[in-house]
């Protein structure tokens, strides 16, 4: 039990340190974007990397508005599926 223990507290020592770090990238990412906004570009080169910020447009099913529109419909095309879902407490 105390091996589970010790794994569980490093567990969350990481996921404290991922998090930490997902921050600080997100705030690199967003000074990179900043200067490429400021220049007007959506793509550069940067001594040897090539750097891209581009639009991406992607279509999706409004799920609400089918099941409020068409609920039949939507009803016969829903899948369920079923997963499992680990956490500490």
């Amino acid at each position: 039990m105390k091996n589970l223990t010790a794994q569980i507290k490093e567990l969350k020592e990481l996921r404290l340190m991922a998090e930490e770090l997902a921050a600080e990238i997100t705030t690199i990412e967003d000074g990179i974007k900043a200067e490429m906004t400021a220049q007007g570009v959506n793509e550069m080169l940067v001594d040897i990397f090539k750097v891209r910020w581009t639009p991406v447009t992607s279509s999706r099913v409004d799920t609400a508005a089918l099941k409020k529109e068409l609920p039949d419909i939507a009803a016969r095309f829903t899948k369920t599926t079923e997963s499992r879902r680990f956490s500490i407490a």
